[in-house]
């Protein structure tokens, strides 16, 4: 072989190792989302009468039954107090007052309910 065509042989070769070790390399981005441990995969939703309001949160009494994602999932006979945290995602229709129903869809986190949507009614 002359040695212009040994070169571009070599130059040839190179690039086709250089591509294949390039391809078997991994990418480091992937779109895998974290995973929490603490959140519910799905809002939980629960219906009662507002006890307490604060600035960044509400007490609801709930009695009866709570529902994920439109099915019961557990029935409660006593009334019990639940504490919703409001942040800056969460809706709410009407106003948060003593005494007024208000049905609430939550999700869990580090042992918080967050509320996603309030509703309520006088």
């Amino acid at each position: 072989m002359s040695n212009p065509r040994r070169v571009m042989f070599s130059i040839i070769l190179t690039s086709l190792v250089l591509v294949a070790a390039l391809s078997a390399i991994s990418p480091t981005t992937s779109n895998a989302q974290p995973a929490s441990t603490t959140q519910t995969a799905s809002p939980l939703s629960v219906s009662g009468k507002i006890t307490s309001v604060a600035k960044n949160s509400f007490t609801l009494a709930v009695g009866g039954s709570q529902t994920s994602a439109g099915q019961q999932i557990a029935q409660v006979s006593d009334t019990k107090s639940m504490t919703f945290m409001i942040d800056r995602n969460t809706t709410i229709e009407g106003k948060l007052k003593v005494n007024a129903n208000a049905e609430v869809s939550y999700r869990e986190d580090n042992g918080k309910n967050i509320a996603i949507s309030v509703h309520v009614t006088p």
